[in-house]
């Protein structure tokens, strides 16, 4: 098994906190539904936790598919290029979704500096909102940063970019 660079451990390491909040999702709407359903009772700001626990996941979830090219597609010209066509088709891709995404995480710190100076806080708890804005931001500035990585290597490596596709065995 050849060595695993540092950079492909950064890239992992954004895709299992992406899991990790799927999961954190996950078992918060069952327990809500679970205690709601049987013991008729709530946790309290459940539906602030889960509304705000959605929005991590989905800028985390950016970032887990915009590496790997898993977000969806449509590839009619691209299955009708040749390989280097495919690769040029791939590059001018991922520079207008680094564009994109880059404007959405300086708009989205913008909102995290809003909420945090607006004091926005839970409905139940009273407990600020600006921390989750802030970990749903990091989430949108991981997918800049895999972004421009998958673009570096679309460009100057793209063979790397093939072995991210491939399957992983697991022994």
């Amino acid at each position: 098994m050849p060595p695993v660079s540092l950079m492909d451990r950064f890239i992992d390491t954004i895709e299992w906190l992406a899991a990790a909040f799927v999961g954190i999702v996950a078992v918060d709407i069952f327990v809500s539904v679970l205690l709601r359903y049987f013991f008729a009772v709530s946790i309290p700001d459940s539906y602030d936790f889960g509304k705000l626990l959605l929005g991590i996941l989905i800028f985390w979830g950016i970032a887990a598919t915009s590496y790997r090219g898993t977000h969806i597609t449509v590839d009619l010209v691209w299955s009708a290029a040749g390989p280097r066509g495919k690769r040029w088709i791939d590059v001018f891709a991922t520079l207008v979704l680094l564009f994109v995404v880059t404007v959405q995480t300086i708009m989205l710190f913008d909102k995290v500096r809003l909420t945090m100076q607006e004091n926005v806080l839970t409905y139940d708890l009273r407990i600020p909102t600006w921390p989750f804005a802030l970990v749903a931001w990091l989430g949108d500035v991981s997918a800049v940063l895999l972004i421009a990585i998958r673009t570096w290597r679309l460009i100057f490596r793209p063979d790397s970019i093939q072995e991210a596709h491939t399957p992983r065995a697991v022994e």
